[in-house]
């Protein structure tokens, strides 16, 4: 039989917090509180957090204090790592967590690692879902994401219709923790790689003299295009770098591809190379430039310069 206060909490919507205001973390916040949710924020940058409580929403000083009010808490940081300090760090979210609530895991990592912090969450009785994210900052912000997600039931449950609120599409992919990073993983080795070879692609024709406006109008219009080559090639003809998704993102997003398949024996050699593209792209300065960036890495081209500039 349900007590009062649980009948009350399953007549409610359900309470959300989100940790990590980056550009798809505020974008998924504020998704959430156009669909009308009380939306709980943290970040480290507590001046970003608390131009979201201007606008509507609550700001919390610490993971922990946002955790011990909210019914799920959506992850939306860079890696494990992070994750890390923001479920078991110094005031950390997972010991606050009520028994029952949802700790959605929105970051890409390493598969074994979600599943692995699934059993962690459970030993505190608090449920999990595996839910990367795809889409860019851009349907963050329109709750047009793809989600990759798996996980208990009981967590879809309570997390369903918050997932909805964020996204375009949710896949729910099974009851295993880690099969929504493993489809993530696939997801990362193929964004990758298109980048990559949108940016050599590009970087050729330069080289043989052909316009990179005209090169980037016969592209998107022919059998070669991509999804990839028609956004990122967009911010090179622009010039503009600024990063919506960072080289570094990809140094350690398809570290993570070969990562997964090197205990399956499993050979990744365009996943590799892509891999040793950002990487030098990286070493020379570019990491916290847009992914696209990676085409400076090429000799003799000269690519667009901003229209202002």
């Amino acid at each position: 039989m349900l007590r009062v206060n649980d009948q009350e909490r399953s007549a409610a919507p359900p309470r959300v917090g989100v940790v990590g205001l980056g550009a798809m973390g505020l974008g998924m916040a504020r998704s959430l509180r156009n669909a009308g949710y009380d939306v709980g924020v943290h970040d480290l940058r507590p001046d970003v957090a608390a131009d979201f409580a201007k606008e509507g929403g609550t700001a919390f000083a610490t993971a922990g204090e946002l955790a011990a009010t909210v019914d799920v808490l959506v992850g939306v940081v860079v890696n494990s790592a992070q994750i890390e300090q923001v479920l078991f760090g110094a005031d950390g979210a997972a010991e606050r967590l009520r028994p029952g609530a949802v700790f959605v895991m929105c970051s890409t990592v390493d598969p074994a690692w979600s599943d692995e912090l699934a059993g962690r969450l459970d030993e505190l009785g608090v449920l999990y879902l595996d839910a990367p994210v795809s889409g860019g900052a851009v349907r963050a912000a329109a709750g047009e994401l793809t989600m990759m997600t798996s996980g208990a039931p009981e967590a879809y449950a309570l997390a369903g219709p918050v997932l909805d609120a964020m996204s375009a599409t949710v896949h729910r992919l099974g009851d295993s923790a880690g099969l929504g990073s493993k489809v993530k993983v696939v997801n990362q080795l193929l964004a990758g790689v298109h980048i990559a070879a949108a940016a050599e692609a590009m970087a050729l024709g330069i080289r043989a003299g052909v316009p990179a406006d005209t090169l980037y109008e016969v592209i998107t219009h022919s059998a070669g295009n991509s999804w990839m080559f028609e956004n990122r090639m967009a911010h090179v003809l622009a010039g503009d770098y600024t990063p919506l998704s960072a080289v570094d993102i990809f140094v350690k997003d398809l570290g993570i591809v070969l990562d997964s398949a090197r205990p399956e024996r499993f050979p990744l050699p365009l996943a590799a190379t892509a891999h040793q593209m950002f990487l030098q792209a990286a070493a020379s300065g570019l990491g916290g430039e847009d992914d696209s960036a990676v085409i400076k890495i090429f000799p003799g081209i000269d690519l667009p310069k901003p229209e202002d500039g």
